[in-house]
């Protein structure tokens, strides 16, 4: 629908009150969009709530705090960062980008960040709509989410409230956590009731996330409470390997995190300012830290209120089955926490045969590594170690979710993304997070990043035009194929077809065949 004569295109009315947004790069942009009530005080360790409004016109045109979460000054070796002041625990907002806010009913992206569940934030540069809102005809929504301790603490049966919620964001009886997951269900809402008014089309929603933020996406499409609000989603290097805990094992975590706090309850933590939280949430890293697994001092929990089961296993059945997927990793995502720990670098095969030991059994190791060490030839034990740590984490788990769905006739669609990195002496390889820029591809957004120097500017550029356009045909249409790229079947039983996104981009049959074979047999979760 066209806009009526003289109308002001970057304001909106919603129920909840009236818009001023921003035109940016000829893209709409509606910042700092509240979704839920502020997460504060009583709030805090509660259910997502509604927002109750406001009167006048709300400035939308900057972005709003990000969630609380550690923070290092000047960066970290492989992102240069990944959120940045401010930070405030009123942090319950969206951004929008949209071509225009009218009545053209445009397919819907909703992006959730990643960031091991303790960092990041939806309104960071590399996150930015404009290019998919300018290139695909798209609206797209980047979220801001409750992480670490305030939103992945377990508080035990009761505490978390319980009370639920008229819209179903709400724990239930028992006191549930995931409080990450209430924001997220309470957003995912937001854009059913509200988007149309930029021009979306509440219908056409995909959702996507990278790694912690794949996690969440899986999670929410096997919602009970999402059913009909989710068409496709696109799960970027899944750490579905991950055991998640049961609320038994979580309340150790929560106890022996109660005592870094210096708080004997929840009552407690609740008078304690939001960087105390922080504070004591990097003492559980130290405490939960495993040589050879990838940190995570905070987990979803299966709690069996918001979350019953793995977030996987519902993408193999039920509401989810219908939902298009489309799944991939990159070829050496460990590489990212581990590959420039000098530490790491000089481990010997004794301790990566001890490590493997813990995944196939004593008897096994010596054989698993000799088959790691043959699948790339003159591997030192730290390489060996980084392809273990990436099978065991993110390929073989995704690989199992694919077989799944594809002996059920569910419609998946598998990637690899195997372009390296030249930075650091190319010790980093292809590595967790290297593929988002050019998914976005927006490198302009990313020069704070040590981990894209040195890459050819032909060479990437390419590779982000090819990736970024099969992300906005799967969008619209739920097939990544678009006349740049080479024929992207689904993925089968029989070819197992993994597109790899490379200098060349190559459409493969069996790609991870030889992860996939080393770890079978074994149960999806």
């Amino acid at each position: 629908m066209p806009h009526p004569p003289g109308r002001d295109r970057t304001v909106v009315d919603l129920p909840a009150g009236r818009l001023r947004g921003a035109t940016e790069g000829g893209i709409t942009v509606f910042r700092a969009v509240p979704y839920a009530a502020p997460p504060v005080g009583d709030l805090r360790w509660r259910p997502a709530r509604p927002h109750a409004g406001w009167t006048g016109m709300r400035d939308a045109t900057v972005d709003g705090p990000s969630a609380p979460q550690m923070y290092l000054e000047g960066g970290d070796p492989v992102l240069g960062g990944h959120g940045s002041p401010p930070f405030d625990e009123d942090c319950l907002t969206l951004n929008v980008w949209t071509p225009a806010a009218d009545g053209a009913r445009r397919p819907v992206l909703v992006w959730i960040h990643g960031g091991g569940f303790v960092s990041g934030s939806g309104s960071l540069p590399g996150y930015s709509g404009e290019t998919f809102a300018r290139d695909g005809d798209l609206v797209v929504v980047s979220i801001n989410y409750r992480i670490g301790p305030l939103g992945y603490l377990y508080p035990g049966d009761g505490d978390g409230d319980g009370d639920g919620d008229a819209d179903g964001t709400g724990g239930g009886e028992g006191g549930g956590g995931n409080f990450w997951l209430t924001d997220q269900l309470a957003a995912l809402h937001w854009v059913k009731e509200n988007i149309a008014s930029f021009g979306g089309d509440p219908d056409c929603v995909t959702v996507a996330g990278q790694s912690g933020g794949a996690v969440s996406t899986a999670a929410l499409a096997g919602h009970p409470q999402t059913e009909g609000l989710i068409r496709r989603v696109i799960l970027q290097s899944p750490p579905f390997g991950l055991d998640l805990p049961d609320p038994d094992a979580y309340l150790e975590r929560t106890a022996a995190y109660l005592e870094l706090a210096g708080a004997k309850d929840l009552a407690e933590l609740r008078t304690l300012p939001w960087p105390e939280l922080i504070g004591a949430g990097g003492g559980l890293f130290a405490q939960t830290m495993r040589w050879g697994y990838w940190p995570t001092p905070f987990l979803p929990v299966v709690d069996g209120v918001t979350l019953t089961g793995h977030p996987a296993e519902a993408l193999l059945g039920g509401a989810a089955a219908d939902i298009d997927v489309m799944i991939g990793w990159t070829r050496e995502e460990a590489n990212f926490g581990f590959a420039l720990d000098e530490g790491y670098a000089a481990a010997t095969r004794e301790q990566v045969t001890d490590r493997i030991a813990d995944t196939f059994g004593s008897e096994a190791a010596k054989g698993v590594y000799a088959a790691y060490e043959r699948a790339r030839p003159g591997s030192r034990p730290a390489d060996v170690l980084m392809d273990l740590i990436t099978d065991e984490l993110f390929r073989v788990p995704a690989l199992r979710l694919a077989e799944g769905r594809a002996e059920s006739g569910s419609p998946v669609w598998a990637y690899q993304f195997d372009l390296p990195t030249p930075a650091y002496g190319g010790r980093l390889g292809a590595a967790h997070c290297l593929e988002l820029p050019f998914v976005f591809d927006n490198f302009d957004r990313w020069s704070h990043a040590p981990f894209l120097a040195g890459l050819d500017p032909a060479v990437r550029d390419g590779l982000a035009y090819v990736m970024h356009r099969a992300w906005i045909a799967f969008v619209r249409t739920g097939d990544p194929n678009h006349p740049d790229l080479p024929q992207w079947r689904p993925y089968d039983t029989r070819t197992r077809t993994t597109m790899r996104f490379d200098s060349v981009v190559t459409a493969l049959d069996d790609l991870a065949g030889a992860s996939r074979l080393l770890h079978t047999p074994a149960p999806l979760i």
